[in-house]
């Protein structure tokens, strides 16, 4: 099974329901499922690509139909869809124009419990966490055992189930930054007998925390395991954002322990990819030499209207050329507020390579978020290749393009920041990290800077980082994502922007778990 062709054997949806079965003489349907599917090792590696996979698509038929989650339509629900949209559309990087039920509310900042897209995440979170608990459970070493699984197959189940782990603690980490507190279960609690507890977020921090260490001597090394699956570097750079965000999560600091995770990515062997456009494009999964975590997309294997697909024909519209992003067609929905355009020194790349925008037929200032002219398109990801081809979907629906979670870059940024807020290291090294960013977007040197504070990696991180789902978490970490001190348009639901309440730090427990499970409990202001 290639990774980047990301689709999965047919894995009942039973392996982790609880079936009820009148004929008590009978053998309940989970161990039916169980011990069909586990039972031939040649199924383990299609089970832990279901896993990954369900960042990347919607269910078990390919494109969106009949999706692992109810309620909302299967392209909508999305994983890293409403990862994306959580994470950029209440921040100055991205508006939206569709009218869609509650999608306005995220922009607003006037969101509610019962918001159907940030529910949508949160299922998605929780049933990632309930697949990976169900592989790890099938495949402990006294299950490889009575199934007769051992040598070199027990070896490799046993680097599955530590890559499942990991895929678990990304999800709780998710529901760490976006939540705070949830449901709580492991491989270890029995499923359906009774509501999970709940963790507080200082225990989830703990938790992946924990997991994170302990999958540090775990996992393969940096750059030997197939592209798109974790190993230690993906577990590192993990931990780096984890403690970088440490005093928003538990009120300590953790900046030498981010300084020092940064550090173990940066010296694993990757490098920047030299031309910054190509991170983004059809065929971003060959020769990426800075990509150290994606989630894959495959135009004709891995389907979906989420992802990728998403990103970019939303991204399009107004009097864009859709066949020069390699798509058929532009959706009308995204784009960025002035904020970032002014970030850059020029809006078609000339200087600065990252900031390319669409401006003809666009208006800079927004005064209707529904319109679509109103607002500046990024243009950043793309389906096509570096020669221009476009993706292998020869209809243009669905893209090639991977979606890069975590990359070197981040690294050199995050060890900047960490280093600013007193977490060690060297500020002339923190200073060669950021020009080396900064060369590689002006093609020299003319961008280079003497001297970086923390306003100036805020922005920094703005123009690296744009559209790649971390706005969100970083302008709580510099207390700029609810205070009036820093505004966008339309932040708060007003033209001009205005300061929101602090409790929209954290998305609400959607209310539909919090009446099926008596043991959470809603986060403040909602």
């Amino acid at each position: 099974m290639k990774f980047k062709n990301i689709f999965t054997i047919g894995v009942a949806a039973s392996l982790f329901l609880i079936s009820c079965e009148k004929d008590l003489d009978r053998m309940p349907e989970t161990e039916v499922a169980s011990n069909t599917v586990y039972g031939d090792f040649a199924n383990y590696k299609g089970v832990l690509a279901k896993i990954y996979a369900g960042m990347a698509v919607s269910g078990q038929e390919g494109g969106d139909g009949n999706p692992d989650i109810s309620g909302i339509d299967g392209g909508t629900s999305n994983y890293l869809r409403q990862y994306f949209q959580l994470q950029e559309l209440p921040t100055d990087e991205a508006v939206i124009a569709w009218n869609d039920g509650s999608l306005p509310d995220l922009h607003n900042m006037t969101w509610a419990a019962n918001n159907e897209f940030i529910t949508a995440l949160y299922y998605r979170i929780y049933y990632q966490v309930a697949v990976a608990n169900e592989f790890i459970r099938e495949t402990a070493d006294d299950k490889l055992a009575s199934r007769n699984i051992s040598g070199a197959n027990a070896d490799e189940a046993r680097l599955y189930r530590n890559e499942a782990r990991f895929m678990r603690a990304l999800s709780y980490y998710h529901a760490l930054d976006l939540f705070g507190s949830g449901p709580f279960t492991t491989e270890k609690d029995e499923v359906g007998i009774k509501p999970p507890p709940r963790s507080d977020r200082k225990q989830l921090f703990t938790y992946v925390e924990s997991e994170l260490k302990e999958l540090e001597s775990l996992l393969k090394d940096p750059k030997t395991n197939e592209y798109g699956r974790a190993d230690k570097a993906a577990v590192w750079m993990l931990l780096a954002k984890l403690y970088l965000n440490a005093e928003v999560y538990t009120g300590q600091g953790r900046y030498n322990d981010a300084r020092v995770y940064a550090e173990k990515v940066i010296s694993a062997g990757y490098s920047l990819k030299p031309n910054y456009g190509e991170l983004f494009l059809a065929d971003n999964n060959v020769g990426n030499t800075e990509t150290i975590f994606s989630v894959n997309f495959d135009g004709v294997r891995t389907r979906t209207f989420g992802g990728t697909t998403y990103i970019i024909h939303a991204g399009t519209g107004g009097t864009m050329n859709p066949g020069s992003l390699g798509i058929n067609s532009g959706w009308g929905g995204l784009r960025t507020t002035k904020n970032l355009v002014n970030l850059f020194p020029s809006t078609d790349g000339s200087q600065d390579k990252r900031g390319v925008f669409h401006t003809d037929g666009q208006n800079l200032d927004i005064n209707n978020v529904t319109a679509f002219t109103d607002g500046f398109p990024l243009i950043k990801f793309k389906n096509v290749t570096k020669t221009g081809q476009q993706g292998s979907d020869s209809a243009g629906d669905f893209v090639d393009t991977d979606f890069p979670l975590f990359r070197l870059a981040d690294a050199y940024l995050m060890y900047a920041e960490a280093v600013l807020r007193g977490g060690g290291g060297s500020q002339s090294q923190a200073l060669t990290y950021v020009n080396a960013l900064r060369t590689r977007a002006y093609g020299n040197t003319s961008g280079n800077v003497t001297s970086i504070n923390l306003d100036f990696i805020l922005d920094e991180r703005a123009r690296e980082l744009a559209w790649e789902a971390t706005r969100r978490t970083d302008l709580i970490r510099f207390n700029k994502f609810t205070s009036a001190s820093y505004l966008w348009p339309f932040k708060g639901g007003v033209k001009d922007g205005k300061g929101v309440e602090d409790y929209r730090n954290l998305y609400p427990i959607p209310a539909s778990d919090l009446n099926a499970n008596p043991n959470l409990i809603q986060n403040p202001g909602y």
